[in-house]
C-alpha cells in the first residue's frame, strides 16, 4: 500500500485491489481565506494523473478545505464510486449528486466493506451537532498486508475504534486548528495570545491521546494548518511562534511525536509513504518514505516560511483580488430576507432557543478588516451599515434598534450578502471559517449560537432541535409513554428510539426493509420491529 499526500487533508491511496482519493483540495476555501500549506499547485504530472484516474472517490465531510466542488465538478468522471460515510442525512449524497456523481456505495458506520477484491474499507462517523449536523468521518483502509487509517479531522468520541480492524501502520490525523475562535473575538491582545497557546496545547493533546490509543507503525501530520494569504489575515499564520494564533505547523506537532518516541512523517504534497508488503511490522523496512524534492528543500518550507509564504503570496494576489471583486453588492432587502428564512426555522427549534436565551446581533458593515493586534473594523468603503437582530426569545429577526444583545458578529456585508443569495445552509462552512469578520460576546461560549448559524434549514434545524431537547430536557418515561407513534415514510413508529430515547422523528429514517435510527445507527427489521443491532430493544412499528 502507498499513501501520497496531496495537500492539507488530501491523499491518494494506492493498492493492489485498486486506489482511493480522498479529500482532495485544490482551490482556496472559504471565502480566499484558506490556501493549502505546503502549496499544491505543483504537483507533477505523473501524480495529477493518477490522482485524476483514483478507482474510488471519499470526501470525509462537507466542509470547504475537503469538498472543493470546483476541483470536484471539473477534474474527476462522474461514474467513480463514491464511498458515502453512513450520515444521518443525505444532504452529502445530494450534494455530490448535484455535480453529477452517480454512483454511490453507501457504507455502514464502522463496518468493513470490501470494495474490491483485496480492498477493504471501514468509514466511521460523528454526527454530533458540533460537527454540524452533516457530520464528520473518518476511513480506514485495509489492502495488502497493511492499515491505513485517515482520521483528518474527525474528532471521534471512542479512541479505541478505529484501532479495532487490527493493528496500524499509518495514522493520518490532524494535529492543528480549524476554526476561528479566540482570533476573530475583541480581546485583550495579551489574553488573546494566552487563549490561542492554551488551545494550541489542548489540540496538541488531543492529537496525542488519538495517536497513544491507535498506537501505530508511523503517525502523519495531516489536515492543517491552512495558510492565509490575504494581506488582511496574514497575521494569521505562525512563523515564529509569537503569533497570536491556532495555526502552528507540522514541525512541532513532529517534535512532539519524537519526545514521545513516536515515529512521525514529515510530509509535503507529492511525499509517498509506502507500507512495505512482507515486511516485519516492527521492522525499519516496513515503512518507505520518499519526498518530491531533497530534504533540505522540504525542510526549509518550514525553517524560512515566511520567504516561502511571500512568494506563494505572489502568485496568487491576483487571483485574491479577482475573488474579493466578485462578492454580493448589497441589497435592499437583506433584513427581510433573513427574517424569511430564519423565523420559521426558530419556532422549530423553542429548546435551542432557550439555551440562548437572548439576543445576537449580526453587524453588517460596508467592509471589514481585521488587524493583527487591535481587531480594529474600518467603515471605509461604500455601502451602508446594516445590523440585524436575531431575538432567540421571541423568535424573530428584524432590524437592530439598540436593544441589548449578548453576542455580536462584525461582518463585511458583502459576504453576508453572497451567503444569504446562496442560502448557505451551514454559516460556519460557508463564511465564519474564513476568519473574515470579528466577534463578541458578554459572556462564556455558547454552542448553541453556532449550532444555528450551522442548521440554516428545516432538515438541520430539525435535528440541532433534537439534539438539544436530548442534551437539556430529555422527556421522562411516564411523558414518552404518553407521545403519539409518528409517520416515517410508509410506516408509522413510536415517537422514541427503544435504544437512547432519541426522537425518530428527527433521527429516523427508512433504508429498504430497515427503520435506522440515525442518531447511533441503531437499526430495526421493518416489518417485525426486531433490534438488528443488539438483542432486545424492540422497536413498535406497522405500515401506515
Amino acid at each position: 500500500m502507498k499513501v501520497t499526500s496531496i495537500g492539507h487533508a488530501g491523499m491518494l491511496v494506492e493498492t493492489s485491489g485498486g486506489s482511493i482519493l480522498c479529500d482532495p483540495w485544490f482551490e482556496p476555501a472559504f471565502f480566499a481565506s484558506w490556501f493549502p500549506f505546503p502549496r499544491n499547485d505543483r504537483l507533477s504530472g505523473d501524480l495529477l494523473e493518477r490522482i485524476e484516474a483514483a478507482d474510488f472517490l471519499y470526501v470525509s465531510h462537507l466542509h470547504g478545505d475537503h469538498h472543493d466542488t470546483a476541483w470536484l465538478r471539473d477534474h474527476l468522471r462522474r461514474d467513480i464510486p463514491v464511498l458515502l460515510p453512513d450520515y444521518p442525512t443525505r444532504e452529502q449524497r445530494r450534494t455530490l449528486a448535484e455535480l453529477g456523481f452517480d454512483e454511490f456505495l453507501r457504507t455502514e458506520d464502522t463496518v468493513e466493506t470490501e470494495i474490491a477484491p483485496g480492498l477493504s474499507v471501514a468509514i466511521h462517523v460523528e454526527s454530533s451537532i458540533t460537527d454540524g449536523p452533516g457530520g464528520d468521518s473518518a476511513l480506514v483502509v485495509i489492502a495488502d498486508d497493511a492499515i491505513v487509517v485517515n482520521q483528518n479531522d474527525c474528532r471521534t468520541t471512542d479512541l479505541g475504534q478505529l484501532r479495532s480492524h487490527g493493528p496500524v501502520d499509518l495514522h493520518w490525523l490532524q494535529y492543528s486548528g480549524a476554526i476561528w475562535y479566540p482570533m476573530v473575538y475583541e480581546m485583550d491582545p495579551g489574553a488573546k495570545k494566552a487563549a490561542c497557546d492554551a488551545k494550541v496545547e489542548a489540540q496538541f493533546a488531543r492529537a496525542m491521546r488519538y495517536v497513544e490509543k491507535i498506537d501505530a507503525r508511523a503517525v502523519v501530520p495531516s489536515a492543517g494548518p491552512p495558510c492565509f494569504l490575504d494581506p488582511d489575515l496574514f497575521h494569521l499564520n505562525v512563523i515564529d511562534g509569537t503569533e497570536a494564533s491556532i495555526f502552528p505547523d507540522q514541525t512541532r506537532f513532529l517534535a512532539m511525536l519524537a519526545d514521545a518516541d513516536r515515529d512521525g512523517v514529515m510530509n509535503v504534497p507529492g511525499t509517498e509513504i509506502e507500507v512495505v508488503a512482507g515486511a516485519a511490522p516492527d521492522g525499519d523496512g516496513r515503512i518507505r518514505v520518499e519526498h518530491p524534492a531533497p530534504i533540505g528543500e522540504i525542510e526549509a518550507i518550514f525553517s524560512d516560511k515566511e520567504s516561502y509564504l511571500r512568494r506563494y503570496q505572489s502568485d496568487w494576489i491576483g487571483w485574491i483580488d479577482a475573488e474579493r471583486s466578485g462578492w454580493a453588492a448589497p441589497s435592499t432587502d437583506l433584513v427581510a430576507s433573513l427574517r424569511e428564512w430564519w423565523e420559521p426555522l426558530l419556532a422549530m427549534a423553542p429548546t435551542l432557543r432557550s439555551q440562548i436565551g437572548s439576543n445576537v446581533v449580526l453587524r453588517a458593515l460596508p467592509a471589514t478588516s481585521l488587524d493583527g493586534t487591535t481587531d480594529a473594523v474600518s467603515d471605509a468603503a461604500g455601502g451602508e451599515r446594516l445590523d440585524v437582530v436575531i431575538d432567540f426569545v421571541a423568535g424573530e429577526v428584524r432590524a437592530h434598534r439598540d436593544e441589548p444583545y449578548a453576542f455580536r458578529f462584525d461582518i463585511d456585508r458583502r459576504l453576508v450578502e453572497t451567503v444569504a443569495a446562496r442560502r448557505a445552509v451551514d454559516w460556519s462552512n460557508s463564511l465564519l471559517l474564513s476568519c473574515r469578520f470579528v466577534a463578541w460576546r458578554e459572556g462564556e461560549f455558547n454552542e448553541y449560537v453556532y449550532n444555528f448559524f450551522k442548521s440554516l434549514s428545516r432538515e438541520r434545524v430539525r435535528r440541532a432541535e433534537a439534539e438539544a431537547v436530548r442534551k437539556v430536557a430529555p422527556p421522562d418515561a411516564e411523558a414518552m409513554a404518553d407521545e403519539d407513534d409518528v409517520r416515517i415514510g410508509d410506516y408509522v413508529v413510536q415517537r422514541r428510539c427503544p435504544h437512547r430515547d432519541a426522537d425518530l422523528e428527527a433521527f429516523g429514517e427508512i433504508d429498504g426493509d430497515e427503520f435506522v435510527c440515525t442518531l447511533h445507527g441503531w437499526r430495526f427489521d421493518c416489518e417485525t420491529g426486531a433490534c438488528l443491532t443488539s438483542a432486545g430493544h424492540p422497536l413498535r412499528i406497522r405500515r401506515a
